[in-house]
């Protein structure tokens, strides 16, 4: 479902999306709202969701339709330099964001990977987007400290997600197989409870295992 409030948007959406023969276009709403009441009669996998709406914005929409059950993957389109609250619709449930400018051929690639399960976007995207607005990150006490929970190979695994790298860059790091890398973010997301790799981006900022001012950790 592609959800913007510029018809012409949508428009070459669709047209991009509708030439792959894995990749069906169900349906289309103008703002958060209708896509919320769409989505009770049309099933989707994936929502491509605009931030600035009218009516209901793309962060609540994300967070009302994350919230129920089964619900699709939703992918939040930002302009990057203006949409600053992008990373709450990732805390509220959301999968990543794209660029409202992506190449076709990487929308077509984000969307069959959220779709798969796999992470959306580049970790290391989601990280720029928290560098530029880490203002309205919590500071100091303010910050979750529930870490505690993870084994030290569970903290260095969620560091070095939090960094950009992907299971294979990371089990070639930590000289570890795939399938462990695998295992440790599985355990990571259940202990924090959390939903993707996106989230736990947002949590490495947020309990300061990463900092803008230090972003290898």
């Amino acid at each position: 479902m592609l959800v913007d409030d510029q018809e012409l948007v949508r428009t070459g959406f669709r047209m991009v999306l509708g030439a792959q023969p894995d990749i069906e276009v169900v349906g289309e709403a103008a703002d958060g709202l209708a896509a919320v009441e769409a989505l009770r009669t049309v099933e989707a996998d994936v929502v491509l969701m605009d931030v600035r709406m009218p009516r209901m914005d793309g962060v609540e929409a994300a967070r009302v339709i994350c919230a129920t059950p089964e619900s699709p993957k939703v992918l939040i389109l930002t302009t990057f330099d203006l949409d600053e609250y992008a990373f709450a619709a990732i805390k509220a449930g959301a999968a990543g964001f794209l660029l409202k400018d992506v190449p076709p051929a990487e929308l077509i690639s984000a969307i069959r990977s959220v779709h798969s399960g796999d992470a959306v976007v580049a970790p290391s995207t989601t990280r720029r987007l928290l560098d530029r607005f880490a203002v309205l990150l919590p500071e100091g006490d303010e910050r979750r400290q529930d870490a505690g929970v993870l084994t030290a190979r569970e903290r260095e695994v969620l560091v070095h997600v939090a960094r950009g790298l992907s299971n294979s860059e990371i089990a070639t790091r930590l000289h570890l197989a795939e399938a462990t890398v695998k295992t440790h973010l599985g355990r990571i997301l259940a202990k924090l409870g959390l939903r993707d790799r996106a989230q736990v981006v947002v949590y490495a900022y947020e309990t300061g295992l990463v900092s803008p001012d230090h972003p290898q950790g």
